[in-house]
């Protein structure tokens, strides 16, 4: 009775929830085909709420027992067949396949399966929901959905018809649907599959990791040891493709044991979530304090913003224009699993590549994808035989795909081999890197290739003073050219800043620092500052949350003046022999610049202060890379004083107008519409 009362709560479900239609629409499309199958394959989407307000009984079946619970929707769906004539070629309940797909599960710690928790439960062959980062994935290849037997002996009834039937089920093997060992239940013949019948589906195998393990690739550390693994999750039919390398998601699946070389948890996934990080409200009072008092200017939130961040690891009003740019390539990351266009790539030269490792490595953490390279591993993804025996080809992720939407810090840039920054250069350029998968080294006849995007911004440095470098110093370069005689030109060209950190320079006083490593060295928990105890890492941090999710649009003033310094740039850096030396992705790194300042800001409009500021930056960056023009910007245009109090900061707005007008008759003399331009240009 009880089993009747479930079925007839499953038919009011359907009816009520339009399943039955779907279900109906489904059945045509099978009666239609004139191909014969073994078996008839149904989702049918399952709402747990309403379902157990409906019939708990029948909702407690889904969400604990929901093997069982599929066969009670599948006599009712066989019933409907046979009622309403649906599939004419259909003849035993078995050729059913009912899979039954969650759209969640309640909000209870019961039905969660922590990724860090020792041991995970995988014999109550129940739903769990799981959330986490995929890592790695395999091709697509092909699984048996079905298969009909039929017994040896021609006498024996049961070598006809469609009796016995094999599905596969959650947790099975290949082996366990087909084989060559089963037996006739009422003559004990072997028995034998028909093949033409065998009904195939896609499979795909990817691997996930908890969000928390992403510590272990931040070079973080707080003393105390964590462990994490990856968990392998199956994908079959409609949910294959759906899994992105680099993405959060949400996962409804059922704990199993896959025994290879070695047992292991498996998920067989139900439903796939993606995952979108709630957007923060808002900032630290103090910071919104801060904001307010230095309202009348564009300039000085963010000089205050540089002057004072990281205070754990530089003393405040050192390596100023380092940590302006630091906070401006991390406003512009995502958290969301959308494509980011406005990556913010960062080459430092120094001679303290200690101190600026620190810098870097404390900055990558303010962010949820933040990723230090380990040098021991490989950047970009690379290929492995799959564990589980399917045929299928593992694509490892990578430092640069994991970090999607994030930074990728790469450290020195001389710790890497020359094919690699190769390999960066193009990737860098492309923004997507192609794996290529040789057919006959993996088992198969065709060679195949996968491309994915890359969409993180790339953090590196190189050493000014290494020995290699004074055996090789350039002696004609140009004024206010850095010799980069070690690093390719053309993966030179492809950071959209190039930052000169010489810490014996007025901005960089040796003396702070040294007394700042020191104190740092006996109490490293001590707050040597009040910036340290006003504005704390957990204020920058939701700062960042904040002003990276700002939607910013430009004004029509800072529109012309990013367009009418390109188009000047690149008219007096051109000449007839190597060409223009602004690449086509110049335009698109002084945009991107001129939006961080904006976001930096928490304004959603980027003004002329904004564009002036992009202009400074990149134009100091180009300086570096070929030497001053016409429009010659110092070093230290953008942090021109030292930041001691408020006069400082009258003085650098004044200063910071005086570059804005000295840009307006750059862009008047050498921009569009002026004599000097042909009509091509």
């Amino acid at each position: 009775m009880s089993n009747l009362k479930m079925k007839e709560a499953a038919l009011i479900y359907l009816d009520r929830s339009g399943g039955l239609q779907k279900f109906i629409d489904d059945c045509k499309y099978y009666n239609d085909s004139k191909q014969s199958y073994a078996v008839y394959r149904f989702n049918i989407l399952i709402n747990p709420s309403d379902i157990v307000e409906l019939d708990a009984e029948l909702g407690n079946h889904i969400l604990h027992e929901p093997l069982k619970a599929a066969q009670v929707f599948q006599s009712v769906c066989f019933t409907a067949v046979k009622t309403l004539s649906l599939i004419g070629q259909l003849q035993t309940e078995t050729q059913i396949n009912i899979v039954l797909k969650l759209t969640h599960l309640p909000p209870l710690r019961s039905y969660s399966l922590d990724l860090c928790e020792f041991p995970l439960d995988y014999a109550s062959q129940r739903f769990y929901m799981m959330q986490g980062i995929v890592i790695a994935m395999t091709t697509v290849t092909k699984y048996t959905q079905g298969a009909r037997f039929l017994c040896s002996d021609e006498a024996c009834p049961l070598s006809k018809g469609f009796q016995y039937i094999r599905v596969h089920v959650p947790g099975a093997t290949e082996s366990a649907t087909v084989r060559n060992d089963f037996l006739c239940d009422l003559c004990s013949s072997s028995l034998q599959e028909d093949r033409k019948f065998r009904v195939l589906g896609d499979k795909q195998i990817v691997e996930i990791i908890t969000a928390k393990a992403l510590h272990a690739f931040q070079g973080y550390s707080n003393n105390q040891p964590f462990r994490f693994q990856s968990l392998t999750i199956f994908l079959r039919d409609e949910s294959v493709g759906k899994m992105n390398i680099g993405n959060e998601y949400k996962i409804i699946g059922i704990p199993t044991c896959v025994k290879t070389s070695q047992t292991a948890v498996c998920i067989e996934a139900n439903s796939i979530i993606s995952c979108n990080p709630k957007v923060p409200s808002g900032i630290s009072d103090n910071f919104r304090y801060l904001l307010s008092l230095t309202s009348s200017s564009c300039w000085k939130f963010t000089a205050i913003l540089a002057n004072i961040f990281a205070s754990q690891i530089v003393p405040p009003g050192t390596y100023n224009l380092l940590k302006l740019c630091l906070l401006m390539s991390l406003v512009q990351t995502s958290d969301r699993n959308k494509e980011l266009k406005d990556c913010l790539d960062i080459l430092i030269i120094t001679s303290d590549t200690l101190l600026v490792d620190r810098l870097l490595n404390f900055s990558i953490n303010l962010v949820p994808r933040g990723i230090r390279h380990p040098v021991s591993t490989e950047i970009f993804p690379t290929l492995s035989r799959n564990k589980y025996g399917t045929g299928a080809v593992s694509i490892q992720a990578g430092s640069a795909l994991l970090a999607k939407g994030g930074i990728c810090f790469i450290g020195d840039l001389a710790s890497h081999k020359k094919d690699k920054l190769e390999q960066l250069q193009s990737v860098m350029e492309s923004r997507s890197i192609t794996v290529y998968i040789p057919g006959k080294k993996f088992g198969d006849d065709v060679n195949q290739q996968m491309t994915f995007p890359v969409q993180c911004s790339f953090w590196s440095f190189v050493d000014m003073d290494s020995s290699s470098r004074k055996n090789m110093q350039k002696t004609n370069t140009l004024i206010g050219q850095m010799d980069c005689s070690l690093i390719p030109a053309n993966l030179l060209e492809t950071f959209g800043l190039l930052i000169n950190c010489n810490e014996s320079s007025p901005c960089h006083p040796l003396l702070s620092t040294v007394q700042h490593t020191l104190k740092k060295a006996i109490d490293p928990e001590e707050q040597l500052y009040v910036a340290s105890k006003k504005f704390t890492t957990e204020d920058f941090e939701k700062l960042l949350a904040f002003a990276k999710n700002l939607n910013v649009e430009f004004s029509l003033e800072a529109e012309r003046m990013i367009h009418g310094y390109y188009l000047a740039s690149r008219r007096i850096r051109t000449d007839s022999v190597s060409g223009s030396k602004l690449s086509s992705s110049a335009l698109k790194y002084l945009v991107s610049l001129a939006e961080a300042h904006a976001r930096l800001n928490l304004r959603n409009q980027v003004l002329k202060e904004d564009a002036l500021i992009a202009v400074l930056l990149f134009e100091t960056s180009l300086t570096l890379k070929y030497g001053a023009t016409v429009f010659c910007v110092a070093p230290n245009a953008v942090f021109p004083f030292e930041l001691y109090n408020e006069e400082y900061l009258e003085q650098r707005d004044i200063y910071l107008i005086q570059c804005q007008q000295q840009l307006q008759q750059f862009i008047a003399t050498y921009g569009p519409g002026t004599a000097i331009f042909t009509s091509d240009e």
